[in-house]
């Protein structure tokens, strides 16, 4: 079971939307550290591990800047996410872009960066030679195939559109090598959001096994294996965590079983863990703005999926929690909605909760990742805010709400200068 908390009390979130009015997302910084923390010191034996935080989980270069500070480096698939880790000081090795279809740009920018590239299919070694050259680290993004099981988000491995195949594979290193490439890294990501434990310690067994052929087969000592993200968190109260260090140890054994006695002793461990890390530390907060009784009882925020869309992307659970009424006995159902002119528009579906009222707040938890980060623009929702709770308890602005000045600023059409009344 895992408890679902928020890091602020009724009165302390109340002072905080005086000066920022919902709907906001904020995140905790101490906690965040902490949990960064844990996944370091969980693969302390490693001769050396690297966790290359999945920008896409939540771009703000103010929570990029505590990954720096706390060892981790970035992992990219834009030109936009490579600028925010650029923005937050992380550079060199510290970048690792895995991107698919990626555009000339978007390799010539990591490359002046000195990031490590992943390429995502063979065919991509002649087009990055040609278009940027070769960085220092070159990697390829392995596909096993039915080789593993993926899982219901990322799919089969033999359906997704990721990653090279087993003799593609192969050959990509012996052509990249031919061409002068000298130092190689390997990655695979085949589950996301993955709470059984064992499925990460099955990953690192088939990459390790793959790496100890690749040296086989082309002399090719690898620096490191990314064994991907992909760790889940319990966004059910009912749901256990994954058991960081039973993975560590897990991956440990494999390690000393597989790649020390192939004599490859040296080779790094990496990751790219971005939902583990900020996912359970940040959460949406909302107003209730209307009840509706049709069909159905309807509780109405001032949120829509336009701030949180795992729920009618994914059909997703989101723990939702009614500021001071956290103990009340939960004896009424509603469907939790949103404004977009869309039915899926709902953040929980027939949920069991206390009796609420027009001007309650509302805690959605887990949406520390994938959660702002997914926001768009249908029906001209206006992204909103997002803040930091620092380790002092002061609360910071690191990402102020849209304007309609904003929503209209790309426009060109004659007469379509929208002024926001002062």
């Amino acid at each position: 079971m895992t408890k679902k908390t928020f890091p602020l009390n009724q009165a302390q979130l109340e002072e905080v939307i005086k000066k920022y009015p919902t709907p906001f997302h904020i995140y905790d910084e101490k906690a965040i550290r902490e949990n960064l923390r844990r996944l370091f010191k969980a693969f302390s034996w490693a001769p050396s591990f690297r966790e290359y935080f999945a920008v896409k989980a939540a771009p703000n270069p103010a929570l990029l800047k505590i990954m720096k500070e706390e060892g981790a480096g970035a992992d990219c698939s834009s030109i936009a996410e490579l600028e925010l880790s650029h923005m937050a000081n992380i550079g060199g090795e510290k970048i690792m872009l895995t991107s698919n279809d990626t555009p000339a740009d978007e390799f010539q920018r990591a490359i002046e960066l000195g990031a490590i590239i992943n390429l995502d299919d063979i065919s991509h070694i002649d087009y990055l030679e040609k278009n940027a050259g070769f960085p220092e680290v070159l990697s390829f993004r392995y596909n096993p195939g039915a080789c593993i099981a993926g899982n219901d988000i990322i799919g089969r491995p033999e359906e997704a559109k990721y990653g090279l195949m087993h003799d593609q594979l192969l050959q990509a290193y012996k052509i990249a090598k031919d061409r002068g490439v000298k130092r190689f890294g390997l990655h695979c990501m085949v589950i996301s959001n993955e709470l059984h434990s064992d499925a990460f310690i099955n990953t690192a067994r088939l990459m390790f096994n793959t790496a100890v052929e690749i040296y086989k087969e082309t002399g090719i000592k690898l620096e490191f294996v990314n064994l991907g993200g992909g760790i889940g968190i319990p966004y059910h109260p009912e749901d256990n965590a994954v058991d960081l260090e039973y993975v560590g140890e897990g991956i440990h054994k494999v390690y000393k079983e597989i790649i020390e006695p192939a004599g490859l002793g040296g080779l790094a461990i990496a990751m790219e863990s971005g939902r583990a890390i900020t996912g359970p530390y940040g959460w949406l907060v909302s107003t209730v703005l209307h009840e509706k009784k049709t069909y159905k009882d309807y509780i109405g925020l001032d949120s829509c999926m336009a701030n949180l869309m795992r729920p009618a992307l994914y059909g997703a659970y989101h723990h939702i929690t009614v500021v001071g009424k956290e103990d009340a006995i939960c004896d009424h159902v509603y469907d939790i909605t949103g404004s977009l002119c869309e039915n899926n528009d709902k953040f929980a579906i027939d949920r069991w909760l206390p009796e609420i009222s027009i001007g309650d707040r509302i805690i959605i938890h887990d949406a520390g990742a994938h959660g702002h980060a997914m926001g768009f623009n249908y029906n001209g929702k206006l992204r909103s805010a997002e803040l930091l709770l620092k380790e002092d308890g002061t609360v910071e602005l690191i990402r102020r709400a849209e304007t309609l000045d904003d929503y209209f600023a790309t426009l060109n059409f004659p007469g379509c200068r929208y002024q926001m009344k002062k």
